[in-house]
């Protein structure tokens, strides 16, 4: 190693790295079983030996105890030492862990007097069914909401126990519009009336109901913009009502309607400019109005929704729809199967990037590599989000060479994916001024040492991270930093 390596900046960083790297050598990870900094990411390596585990027990180190307990390769020996250990978090990461765990540990656990034990027991759908049902009696109401939310395949039996329990919070998590998990649970009929009599679990049952003019006239006027919403959804709602609730000062009832199949054109059109017209957030610091913000914030939130709209409809009726002025109907047409050649050319040249992306991901045998090129440049977000549309395509090493060169460094990040990537563009990249482009080909087998070097003293930590991390990393780097951490 040469003595011109620069200082390790981010040496936690660097040790994080190199405890997820999946060539780290078996007495290197005993040495990092002494760190006592960062999250202790060495204990869920799946390599552990039984000496190194039961070393990592008797340490009691809290962020070891955790991760180990995180670790879905641990041993059912040691499963069951970690479900009587003191600290209430450690057990609670062994539920979230505890994939192929016997039945008899989580029995053991259902009686944990932390909440939050339970609470993963109740999101758990690695949990064995015998014992996850005992949980709809747990004696706090909020596990058994989060068994309502996240368990949307439990049995009939169970469902009605949720659906009829005596807390609110439980009942409306159980017969909710929101569900953790698809499929959403359909309550049983007999219950129907008795939940549509309930404040709690009306909303929730509404699209569940054959509809008669009554009670649509009567969900149509709830002082409850969700019941509303659900009401203004419904295909049975008569027409009179539908165009009533067009009008409703609610931004997501006006959604429902404007996603509905039989909604008239030009209310339609209406509905679609008053939800895309420039909003005004209420700044709640300055008002008292409850009911104000919340119809703001919904409004807010129809802004956002009509453009991401999922309509089954037209997806199973597209070609209609591939001219709509409405983006969301352009992509909910792109996710139909077998559409002709020429209506997935016209789509992947569709304005809207979503449009774009949504056809090429569901035609990629129709994608040629310029095409996927482009979209993944104009690709446009609505949120930051890790995956972008060239991840779903190969490109050849001609093209991703000539990405290294590029003059925006999205593109530059995506030339690390050529395996054989010559060691000059590698080099290049490695000293680029953007971190995004460091940190993609930090883990490059193509990298000379001396870049690695250079990684590793970089000033973002990410780049370090993922430079330490790097199957490719020397042996010598891997003891250079154990050496400056004292290990």
């Amino acid at each position: 190693m040469s003595e011109a390596a620069p200082a390790v900046v981010h040496l936690g960083k660097a040790l994080d790295g190199l405890a997820e790297n999946p060539l780290l050598p078996v007495d290197l990870i005993g040495r990092m079983l002494a760190y006592r900094k960062g999250f202790g990411e060495i204990a869920r390596r799946p390599d552990l030996t039984d000496e190194m585990i039961t070393e990592i027990i008797a340490s009691d180190y809290h962020r070891l105890l955790h991760s180990l307990a995180l670790n879905r390769r641990l041993p059912n020996t040691f499963r069951w030492m970690l479900a009587e250990h003191r600290d209430p978090t450690v057990r609670a990461a062994l539920v979230i862990g505890g994939q192929g765990a016997p039945a008899e540990l989580f029995e053991r656990l259902l009686g944990d007097p932390d909440v939050r034990v339970r609470e993963y027991m109740a999101q758990s759908d690695h949990v064995p069914v015998q014992v996850r049902v005992r949980l709809a009696g747990d004696p706090d109401p909020r596990i058994r909401a989060t068994l309502a939310q996240w368990w949307t395949r439990a049995p009939l039996q169970v469902r009605r126990i949720l659906l009829t329990d005596a807390a609110d919070e439980v009942r409306a998590a159980a017969c909710s519009t929101y569900f953790r998990w698809l499929p959403h649970p359909v309550p049983p009929q007999d219950l129907h009336l008795m939940l549509l009599n309930d404040p709690c679990t009306r909303a929730g049952v509404v699209r569940h109901l054959d509809l008669d003019h009554a009670t649509a006239l009567r969900l149509a006027e709830d002082p409850d913009h969700k019941v509303r919403r659900e009401a203004a959804a419904h295909p049975q709602l008569p027409a009179e009502l539908r165009d009533r609730l067009a009008g409703d000062p609610n931004g997501s009832v006006r959604l429902s309607v404007f996603a509905r199949r039989d909604t008239p054109e030009p209310v339609r059109a209406r509905i679609y400019r008053e939800l895309t017209s420039p909003r005004h957030t209420v700044d709640v610091e300055d008002t008292d109005d409850d009911d104000r913000i919340v119809a703001d914030l919904e409004s807010w939130y129809a802004h956002i929704e009509v453009r991401s709209l999922h309509l089954d409809w037209v997806t199973a009726d597209p070609l209609p729809h591939v001219a709509s002025p409405y983006a969301c109907f352009r992509m909910s047409a792109a996710m139909a199967p077998s559409l002709p050649p020429q209506v997935v050319r016209r789509l992947l040249d569709d304005e809207d990037s979503h449009v774009r992306t949504t056809m090429a991901r569901h035609a990629p045998d129709l994608v040629d590599e310029p095409t996927a090129e482009r979209i993944d440049r104009e690709f446009r977000p609505d949120k930051p989000v890790l995956w972008r549309p060239a991840d779903d395509f190969a490109f050849s090493p001609q093209t991703l060479r000539r990405f290294a060169t590029d003059a925006d460094p999205r593109m530059r990040c995506l030339a690390a994916r050529d395996p054989d990537l010559p060691c000059k563009l590698a080099l290049q990249l490695a000293a680029d001024t953007q971190p995004e482009v460091r940190r993609s080909i930090a883990g490059h087998r193509n990298l000379p040492s001396k870049a690695q070097d250079n990684l590793l003293g970089d000033p973002n930590e990410w780049v370090v991270h993922a430079t330490a991390a790097s199957p490719w990393l020397a042996l010598k780097q891997m003891q250079r930093l154990l050496a400056l951490a004292g290990l």
